[in-house]
């Protein structure tokens, strides 16, 4: 029996997160199932991150051991078949058999996107946070960068595991302008719960001058209590993993 790695993108509106929920629609159930078609035997699949309700992912990495005689490309055809609409296998490798798609990766990158529109626009609404009015991307390409290094972020989520360590690492945090949407990208060794959506909403607090900028760094320098809230779910993709070479 091979150990094998999929790359795993899915829509995620449609999806109650990826964790098995009892008979939830989760991505979770929705891929064990397409693979216990093609005679998977195992409890449980393996996968990098746990993506919450509406959160997309165009990297997520998933791991598990398979009886399979035939090419890699005929196992992610198989699945694919087997797949619905919002849900395919990009890629498909043979790793060692102690792989851990969690606890071996090195980095994990996350986008968020911010669309501007009076209106609701059912092309991006799916996947960006709509807002109105307009804003400057400088404001938050200047608090962006104060994200950038070794901090404790319990003021921006929590742990999965309660008493858990709250400090990560961030090696990238910036804004760019696509098209007129805007575009944060976040790589950090690990996140904590829910915390990019509150670091996207702390920074468009402080472009509304909701807060300001001294305020966002004691949040993140000093762990101090900041206003609460999120932004909506459906503007993160989890888009990259990454593992030691």
């Amino acid at each position: 029996m091979e150990r094998y790695q999929l790359i795993l993108a899915y829509d995620g509106t449609l999806f109650s997160g990826f964790q098995r929920q009892g008979k939830q629609r989760t991505v979770q159930l929705v891929l064990e199932e397409a693979l216990r078609q093609i005679n998977w035997q195992e409890k449980s699949i393996l996968c990098a991150g746990r993506t919450d309700t509406g959160v997309h992912a165009s990297g997520q990495v998933v791991s598990f051991g398979l009886e399979w005689n035939h090419s890699l490309m005929e196992l992610r055809n198989a699945l694919n078949a087997r797949l619905p609409e919002d849900m395919s296998i990009l890629d498909v490798q043979v790793v060692g058999e102690d792989h851990h798609p969690r606890f071996d990766a090195l980095t994990r990158t996350y986008q968020y996107k911010i669309y501007f529109s009076p209106a609701r626009n059912p092309f991006k609404n799916r996947t960006a946070w709509r807002i109105w009015p307009q804003m400057e991307i400088e404001g938050l390409q200047e608090a962006a960068p104060f994200f950038l290094g070794i901090h404790d972020f319990s003021s921006f989520g929590a742990p999965m595991k309660p008493g858990a360590s709250t400090i990560r690492e961030i090696i990238k945090s910036e804004w760019r302008e696509v098209g007129g949407d805007f575009l944060y990208e976040v790589t950090a060794n690990a996140f904590l719960y829910h915390m990019i959506r509150r670091i996207v909403w702390q920074q468009v607090l402080y472009v509304r001058e909701r807060i300001t900028l001294q305020e966002l760094r004691d949040g993140i320098e000093k762990a101090a209590p900041l206003p609460p809230g999120m932004a909506p779910a459906n503007g993160l993709t989890l888009v990259r993993v990454t593992y030691p070479t």
